[in-house]
């Protein structure tokens, strides 16, 4: 018999098991109807094992219950397309896959079940894990040549006994930097304690870093241990110490000098043992230019310094970050959010972001807050990032840009360390780990090989 374009039916099995992704049917009830022989090898079940089963029993995956696609496919004729979920094989091991669905229909539209392709994600998710832990250093996600040099230097930072001033806007992840220093210092076991120097009054914040004795005050009904007791054999990290009255100032040049302090109310001095790690969201050195801050103290915590870069200096940065903060409240909130639309990693890569890292983050939690698909959209942003984005829609600068975000990241991560090397391509390939002929096919698909200088 032969089909109406000339297709010999006897074939169709012949096809269906041929085709290397795994393939199965179900009927309106959810019953499996038919099941190819990837999906044989794939989820370890035999066909006759299977056919005639309801399929959220044979793969028990983890929107099955809540949330089936080949569910809604059937019920709405919705397709979906390469979504990810976790599946259970016959084994009983977890594995990802990438499903696609679509209702099954008959020349008369009448919907007569449904119809799952999908393959295994177990190399995939490997190599991205992969690449994620090597661009994560403690809770700090970044491939900024700028924050690599600021990775590298912290095991050697955090191993030595010194004071610790960092630098930076706003938002940078200072304290984040400030935590990894004391996980990777022979302190860790010991308590880190942070304070906010900005946040109190001088009377608040003495007493909250020096302790007091019983009596000291009114209302002071008991001895309480300050900021530095706590931190004993520890890590003390004072965030915008620039914000330091210069009563205060004094006060903590002397704690750090004589390794020594004495509690409110109290007649003897407390001996300490405490690694200080200070941070400001300020030019120290220009405000001791100023007068505005002791030079004495500025030195006594400017043994080390960290500068850590705006996002506006590290963009590459910007989907490595998104993707982190999107698996971040996946967990935390028990969401199955993917990724956001090319629309939107284009408006977030346009953005100033003068808040840094900490805005994108709060962007990321807004958008889960009104995502309603597995897609964040542009809607689903602050609206003041999407207006900032469209106002600058305008401007030669974007209007030129014809590239994806990621490959705007790529070329100016190129472009950046190619004029580091002065050109050099061989010292370039091997900076950014891959080979020559590599870098060269990727600065002419950038069109970067007249742009920069000549090799040297």
């Amino acid at each position: 018999m032969v089909a109406e374009h000339g297709l010999d039916q006897r074939f169709f099995p012949l096809i269906f098991d041929s085709i290397p992704h795994g393939i199965f049917t179900i009927d309106e009830q959810g019953q499996i109807t038919s099941f190819n022989k990837a999906a044989e090898s794939l989820t370890g079940y035999e066909r006759h094992e299977v056919i005639g089963k309801y399929c959220h029993d044979i793969f028990k995956a983890d929107i099955c219950l809540n949330d089936c696609p080949l569910r809604r496919s059937i019920h709405t004729g919705e397709r979906t397309k390469d979504r990810e979920v976790m599946v259970q094989k016959k084994s009983g091991r977890r594995i990802p896959i990438s499903i696609s669905t679509a209702a099954l229909v008959d020349d008369q539209n009448n919907i007569l079940g449904g119809v799952e392709m999908f393959h295994d994600l177990s190399v995939v998710w490997e190599l991205r894990k992969k690449i994620h832990m090597k661009y994560i250093f403690e809770d700090i996600v970044s491939k900024s040549p700028k924050m690599e040099l600021v990775f590298d230097m912290l095991p050697l930072i955090a191993n030595s006994p010194s004071t610790v001033l960092i630098e930076g806007d706003s938002g940078t992840g200072k304290e984040l930097v400030a935590q990894a220093v004391h996980n990777l210092s022979p302190r860790k076991d010991k308590p880190f304690v942070a304070i906010n120097c900005g946040a109190l009054p001088d009377e608040l914040l003495e007493s909250e870093l020096f302790g007091y004795k019983k009596g000291a005050f009114t209302g002071a009904i008991q001895n309480k241990p300050g900021r530095f007791a706590l931190a004993e054999k520890g890590t003390l990290f004072l965030d915008e110490v620039s914000d330091l009255s210069a009563a205060m100032q004094v006060k903590l040049l002397r704690v750090i000098q004589e390794r020594e302090y004495e509690p409110l109310g109290g007649t003897e001095t407390v001996k300490m043992d405490v690694r200080i790690i200070a941070a400001t969201n300020r030019d120290l050195a220009k405000l001791v230019k100023d007068n505005s801050f002791r030079q004495d103290l500025y030195f006594r915590l400017n043994v080390i310094k960290i500068h850590l870069p705006p996002l506006s200096e590290r963009r590459e940065d910007i989907p490595l970050l998104v993707q982190h903060f999107i698996d971040r409240f996946n967990a935390l909130q028990g969401r199955r959010i993917s990724q956001c639309s090319e629309k939107v990693m284009s408006t977030l890569m346009g953005y100033s972001f003068p808040g840094n890292v900490r805005e994108l983050e709060n962007a990321i939690e807004h958008a889960f807050v009104l995502c309603i698909s597995d897609t964040i959209q542009l809607e689903d942003l602050p609206p003041h990032i999407v207006s900032s984005a469209q106002g600058t829609l305008s401007t030669p600068e974007f209007v030129e840009e014809k590239r994806s975000p990621l490959d705007n990241a790529e070329a100016e991560t190129l472009t950046r360390v190619l004029r580091k090397n002065k050109g050099n391509r061989n010292l370039t390939a091997a900076e950014l780990g891959i080979s020559r002929n590599t870098l060269w096919r990727k600065m002419k698909r950038f069109d970067l090989l007249g742009e920069l200088p000549a090799e040297s």
